[in-house]
């Protein structure tokens, strides 16, 4: 449909209307509430701009569409125009599906979304359920992670622009897959921002780590919300996106009767409704507290889910040894015991890493499935001193012991792109700013941030973080899909495959009832110095996950309520029958190994 040009800019004492391809400036009107609206319509494919007081063209802070990028003009998208074939489509509930996270420019060579989905099918053998792909918003230059985007209603236009988009949740949906879009509102990047010109879009009334909030709760913050929430339903009703990870919420500063994301929530239920699918929320929190879960109208946010990061810092601590930054308060099996029962470590207790008690604990009747969590993903991975996956310091049996534990938790469970097959290629963080300040300033930060936190002693050697702004950084990063066809890469993929399936063919594998998990623990003591060493037995309903992390066979005691078989293993094991009635089965477990009865 045509576009008649709007425009939310209070700070504004005129704006022109500028269309670069005949060369005109014509005012808009001013309208109420600090809006300026115009009376010409403006058909797809028409590039325009907005001018506030004779000052440089602006790109409209609702654009779909930026094919210059975030400095150049906005064109006219009509998303009408897609022919969509998935009027069959009923949607996905995220709760208990398996996410697959990709980036898009280095999950394929091409880096678009159109060759994406020429590796769809690989996603579908795997089993997964929902795609999430990291932010799309249009962002500076032509490579970067997408956290720095600057235009939350246009997709960038080197991935293909916003008919790739609508491409690639068609394709998805043919094929059975949910499509989930990660958002960012608490803050936008530092190049191609020009909302401080138009309003108030920010505060100093609160702080966030990128400097003044986003204006959520002060004077004109409706209209800023408003902005935010329009973005969501948007993607969902034009776009057919399934669900939302909402970036870092806590950064979302609202001291407002009603929170924005309980806002959000409820608007989104609504044309949930209309729309005849569910439409998943799920926050991104560092406050361990559930209140993002509750209801509106007890007062909560209402998200469908959040991640729940404890779980991946109980898991890697454990198996990698590693206990710099926060992963100080990690890595015993008593931890990981908390994690896959309580969900949060920190749960009212000191943290060690933050030097004060934080989060709150879950209510027992939380179903698991309310959290997301993962052995690797974009931060755990990207935000390494060298972005070196688990692959590089894990061998092999810790990789399938890792998946286990994970696909076979009480969560939903979330993979990182490549690690399926432990894949060896790094994932660095990169930017491509063209200003040379910037890159020198970006270059300079990522320095200093890794400096004196230990990753040298860590690396074994004196560590030189990637150039962000080197090409090659960034080169590097992109999946080598020559991987998955090798033998030991093979394996790894095959094992997550049957994980996946696992999930679905024994209900008490799929179930995200805490109440029928616990841990035993049996310690090896083999002097060894690292990493835990010993095994472990994941109770799940009458199911059993038996992994050993020792560097010998082990004979591991297994409790049992019925009978139940191997329908499962890395490299092997044998299940001997109790000596008496009442005796655990006797579960011989290879080194490295895990074993999966039910």
């Amino acid at each position: 449909m045509p576009l008649t040009p709007r425009l939310w800019a209070p700070f504004a004492r005129g704006v022109d209307l500028v269309l670069p391809a005949a060369g005109t400036r014509s005012p808009l009107r001013a309208g109420n509430d600090g809006w300026w609206e115009s009376d010409v319509t403006l058909a797809h494919g028409t590039d325009y701009a907005f001018s506030l007081d004779g000052g440089d063209p602006r790109p409209d802070p609702r654009a779909a569409w930026l094919p210059a990028g975030v400095h150049g003009p906005a064109r006219v998208f009509d998303t009408d125009r897609f022919a969509w074939t998935d009027d069959g489509w009923s949607g996905v509930d995220v709760r208990g599906a398996v996410t697959y996270e990709l980036h898009v420019g280095t999950f394929t060579p091409g880096g678009t979304l159109i060759s994406a989905v020429e590796r769809l099918e690989h996603l579908v053998a795997l089993g997964v359920d929902v795609v999430e792909l990291l932010p799309v918003a249009a962002f500076n230059g032509r490579h970067g992670w997408g956290y720095d985007g600057v235009a939350p209603y246009a997709v960038h236009e080197p991935y293909g622009g916003p008919a790739a988009l609508q491409a690639f949740v068609d394709a998805a949906h043919g094929l059975g897959l949910a499509v989930c879009l990660d958002v960012v509102h608490n803050h936008l990047g530092p190049s191609g921002n020009y909302l401080h010109e138009l309003g108030p879009y920010f505060t100093d009334a609160h702080s966030t780590p990128w400097g003044d909030a986003v204006n959520l709760d002060g004077p004109g913050s409706e209209h800023v919300r408003r902005w935010i929430c329009d973005s969501v339903l948007r993607w969902a009703r034009d776009f057919h996106v399934d669900a939302f990870r909402l970036d870092a919420v806590h950064a979302l500063r609202d001291d407002s009767p009603r929170h924005v994301l309980a806002q959000l929530s409820d608007e989104v239920a609504e044309l949930a409704v209309a729309l005849g699918r569910p439409i998943g929320l799920v926050a991104e929190s560092d406050l361990n507290d559930v209140v993002s879960l509750a209801t509106t109208d007890d007062g909560g946010w209402g998200m469908t889910g959040q991640w729940a990061d404890d779980v991946h810092h109980a898991v890697h601590a454990l198996v990698t040894g590693e206990r710099h930054g926060y992963y100080v308060d990690f890595g015993s099996p008593e931890t990981l015991r908390t994690a896959m029962t309580r969900v949060f470590v920190h749960d009212g207790s000191v943290s060690t890493f933050r030097g004060e008690p934080w989060g709150a604990p879950v209510p027992d009747d939380v179903d698991g499935h309310r959290f997301v969590v993962f052995d690797a993903n974009h931060d755990q991975v990207g935000n390494r001193a060298l972005g070196d996956r688990p692959s590089a310091r894990v061998d092999p049996g810790g990789l399938a012991a890792q998946a286990a534990l994970v696909l076979l938790s009480p969560f939903s469970p979330l993979l990182f792109m490549g690690e399926e097959w432990g894949a060896t290629t790094p994932w660095q963080f990169f930017t491509d700013h063209p200003e040379p300040e910037l890159a020198a300033a970006v270059r300079e930060g990522r320095a200093r941030e890794f400096g004196g936190h230990g990753w040298a002693d860590l690396y074994g050697h004196d560590v030189e973080v990637p150039d962000p702004q080197d090409p090659a950084t960034f080169a590097a990063s992109v999946l080598d899909w020559d991987e998955p066809t090798r033998p030991e890469h093979a394996r790894l993929l095959e094992w997550y495959r049957v994980l996946v399936a696992l999930r679905r063919a024994v209900p008490d594998l799929g179930s995200g009832d805490r109440s029928r998990t616990s841990l035993d623990v049996h310690p090896v003591p083999d002097g060894e110095a690292g990493p835990w060493h010993g095994a472990l037995v994941l109770h799940r309903g009458d199911a059993r996950v038996v992994v050993n992390l020792a560097h010998t066979p082990a004979a591991v005691p297994v409790p049992v309520r019925r009978p139940v078989e191997v329908v499962a293993d890395w490299a092997g094991g044998v299940v001997r029958p109790p000596a008496a009635a009442g005796d655990p089965l006797v579960v011989e477990v290879p080194a490295r190994a895990v074993v999966v009865l039910a």
